[in-house]
């Protein structure tokens, strides 16, 4: 069990970011974080690195890119004892990243709006969060994913009591969790579609 050493902040509900992200500074994590985010933190005092100056890149295409980058996804997907994996991160100058606190809008309660066109609802649907748990999820071995801020207190209470760790059985637990919220994401999203005339070409 390795203590946290950097971690990838991207939440549209605030709820409790400050309080995660200031006992993760307390154990020495770096934080990577996207703008709005961000923005909180720099607030609270808390230092962060945005998501442009950690990939190189800035954001492009009005936000639609900005967490969809190699570095963010290798340094999710890697498997830390496995030597190609490691050489590769060595030779592309990339780092691990070891929690990713990501929670998206919650796509039923935008579906639920009366009169939103398909045009508003794909331009609303998160495709770099969703990317990002997916990677952090598959790779719960080496990455503690959050998905939900009701879960902030436990994992603040774990990383205490282990030293800046997450058990295994703790990272297992959330990746079930994000595998289900992706899942109902995109289940959404179809249904919506299924039963909404398709936009003209």
């Amino acid at each position: 069990m390795s203590a946290v050493q950097r971690a990838i902040l991207s939440c549209y509900d605030k709820t409790g970011i400050v309080e995660l992200a200031s006992l993760l500074t307390e154990f020495g994590v770096e934080l990577i974080s996207t703008s709005g985010t961000l923005r909180v933190l720099r607030e609270a005092g808390i230092e962060a690195t945005s998501i442009e100056d950690f990939t190189g890149v800035p954001e492009l295409m009005g936000g639609r890119v900005k967490s969809l980058h190699p570095k963010v996804h290798a340094g999710l997907l890697g498997l830390r004892d496995n030597k190609l994996h490691c050489e590769q991160m060595q030779s592309y100058e990339m780092e691990w990243v070891d929690m990713l606190v990501v929670n998206v809008q919650p796509m039923a309660s935008l579906l639920a709006q009366v009169g939103r066109t398909t045009e508003e609802v794909l331009e609303q649907t998160d495709i770099g969060g969703i990317a990002m748990l997916r990677s952090a999820s598959k790779n719960f071995r080496y990455v503690t994913c959050v998905v939900n801020p009701e879960r902030y207190a436990s994992v603040i209470h774990e990383l205490r009591a282990h030293e800046g760790s997450i058990t295994f059985a703790t990272r297992y637990r959330l990746a079930q969790e994000a595998f289900a919220l992706t899942a109902d994401y995109d289940r959404a999203i179809a249904e919506f579609l299924r039963e909404t005339v398709p936009p003209a070409e």
